[in-house]
Parts: structure tokens; C-alpha cells; sequence
């Protein structure tokens, strides 16, 4: 609720501990990518920079990941609104 002062405490709270979870959704996610990628793809481990095999391979493996988190976030958000639009059509 907002009152003459702008959002109340308790909406400022809510929005604080969405934006965390946000932060640590995104941490997670980028915390399996870089292990997914590192273990799909590292394998020399006698040189402290990553071969030309390599670096292809956790480029491509990165882009693949993050086209994968877009299209569920993508369908995630698709079912959201159908959702919403049934919940809208039954509350009516």
C-alpha cells in the first residue's frame, strides 16, 4: 500500500528479499554454468591458460547454457501470464 510517503515498510521489505532471491538465483545459475562448462570442457591441466579445443568449447557450451536459461525463462514467463489470465477469468 502506498501512503503520502511512497510504499509502505512492509512493500519496501518485499521488493529487498525479491531482489536478493533474484541475486542468488542468478549467483546459482551462473555457479552450474561455470562447473558444467569447466568440467564438460577442461581437460589439460599442464598449462595455466586453456587450449584452443577448450576455449571453443566452454564458448559454445556457455552460449548454449544461456540460450537454455532464456527459453525457459521465456515459457516460464509465457505460462505465468496464461495463469494469470485464467485466474483473472475464473475471479470475475
Amino acid at each position: 500500500m502506498y501512503n503520502n510517503f511512497g510504499p509502505s515498510y512492509q512493500e519496501q521489505r518485499l521488493q529487498q528479499l525479491m531482489e536478493q532471491k533474484q541475486l542468488r538465483d542468478f549467483m546459482r545459475m551462473y555457479t552450474n554454468l561455470v562447473a558444467r562448462c569447466f568440467d564438460d570442457c577442461v581437460t589439460e591441466f599442464t598449462s595455466n591458460k586453456l587450449g584452443d579445443k577448450e576455449l571453443t568449447c566452454v564458448s559454445r557450451c556457455a552460449q548454449k547454457n544461456m540460450k537454455l536459461n532464456e527459453r525457459v525463462g521465456q515459457r516460464f514467463g509465457e505460462e505465468n501470464a496464461k495463469l494469470m489470465e485464467e485466474q483473472a477469468r475464473l475471479g470475475r
